[in-house]
């Protein structure tokens, strides 16, 4: 029986907005890390079968398949396709979903499966446009749920309502994923995830980028009440307990591990489950919560048997709701910190959690980890590894 194994993982830095990555243009950044996924494994790009890239906002320098930019930009042969996958936040996890049902299938031997945003040129709400080309979801839709508009930072909202999760517990969380990202930076946790890049600031120096830079150290709880509501004027969501709007790109090497073995790779871990869920698209954001439930079942595993939780920081009140309703251990969520530290780059933030997640594992000697994410319209991706 043919199975997908993840061969390598690798990342740029996060940067945060307006920051090192956000002049650059989102194919070449993404090139940036499929050739590092070829210096890192020695591979040749012509063995690729298709590239899925995620990409949450395709308009401007993201339209067109990015995916297709990005394998041109490398310098990769034309005969390697792409496609671009919009799923939202989970976008890159979609894409590695979608590669690991190739190779099982047989549709291909190998592929590359990532994600990118530069959200700095592209934020949010981009491909709405002006609301000259209508609006999404449509009048049926809005008739179904009573003319209701969904927004995510007011599911957030909603959600901390729900579960009774107070402004001070959302703001530890973001204490707590600041302090752990920055705790991994110093002990070189990312460095062997993270593939660095040379930036040209504005001045015309150019320099080596190579650490996150949305993490924040020495805030404190005091400093973190002082921050105004972002969605309602008496609600609990702030800048302090919230991702952040960042650019990023990573990408991952699929296959089988039979055809690893033939070409001499050593993977790192095997893609033991993939799935997705859906759920109201008001609150929008608790979709980890059944999708994890819905992996464990499918995987024939328990919460116990998992190392390693990745729980998308879209929101404290996201990832504090999923540890309430499963009984996790907030050790083992998020260990090297989430989103509100590291950053949110929504069409490649599955990528660089992924990555994340599988070199901790690899770290650890931990042999199922599991990375879900909540995504607009109500949605969520969840995926168990399984180190080999």
């Amino acid at each position: 029986m043919r199975d997908a194994v993840i061969v390598d993982a690798v990342r740029t830095p996060v940067g945060r907005r307006g920051g090192s990555l956000s002049q650059l243009h989102s194919a070449s950044l993404s090139a940036h890390v499929l050739n590092a996924l070829v210096e890192r494994v020695g591979f040749d790009p012509a063995l690729v079968d298709d590239v899925i890239w995620g990409c949450a906002s395709a308009v401007g320098m993201q339209a067109g398949c990015v995916g297709r930019a990005a394998v041109l930009a490398a310098g990769w042969p034309e005969s390697v396709p792409a496609v671009t996958v919009d799923r939202q936040c989970g976008s890159s996890q979609q894409a590695v979903h979608q590669a690991a049902a190739g190779v099982i299938s047989g549709q291909y031997d190998v592929a590359v499966a990532g994600g990118v945003e530069i959200m700095s040129r592209l934020p949010l709400g981009t491909t709405r446009g002006d609301g000259s080309f209508g609006e999404p979801f449509g009048p049926d839709v809005f008739d179904r749920y009573d003319g209701i508009r969904f927004n995510q930072g007011m599911g957030a909202q909603m959600i901390a309502d729900e579960y009774g999760i107070t402004r001070t517990e959302m703001d530890q969380h973001g204490l707590d994923s600041h302090a752990r990202a920055a705790q991994a930076v110093d002990a070189g946790r990312f460095k062997d995830q993270i593939a660095p890049i040379t930036v040209t600031d504005e001045d015309g120096t150019t320099r080596v980028f190579d650490t996150d830079e949305g993490i924040r150290r020495g805030s404190t709880l005091d400093k973190l009440a002082g921050l105004k509501p972002a969605f309602k004027e008496d609600g609990t969501i702030t800048a302090g307990n919230a991702s952040q709007v960042s650019d990023g790109t990573g990408a991952l090497l699929v296959t089988t591990g039979e055809f690893a073995k033939a070409q001499g790779w050593t993977p790192m871990a095997r893609i033991h489950t993939a799935v997705v869920a859906g759920t109201d698209p008001v609150t929008m954001l608790t979709g980890p919560i059944p999708a994890t439930a819905k992996a464990l079942k499918k995987a024939g595993l328990s919460m116990d048997d998992i190392g390693a939780f990745e729980i998308n920081e879209a929101f404290a009140s996201v990832s504090l709701a999923w540890l309430r309703e499963t009984g996790a251990d907030y050790e083992r969520m998020n260990p090297l910190g989430g989103a509100m530290a590291i950053g949110h780059p929504i069409g490649g933030s599955g990528a660089r959690i992924m990555t994340t997640l599988v070199h901790h594992m690899r770290d650890n000697g931990i042999r199922y980890g599991l990375q879900s994410m909540c995504e607009g319209g109500g949605m969520a991706n969840a995926t168990i590894l399984e180190l080999l």
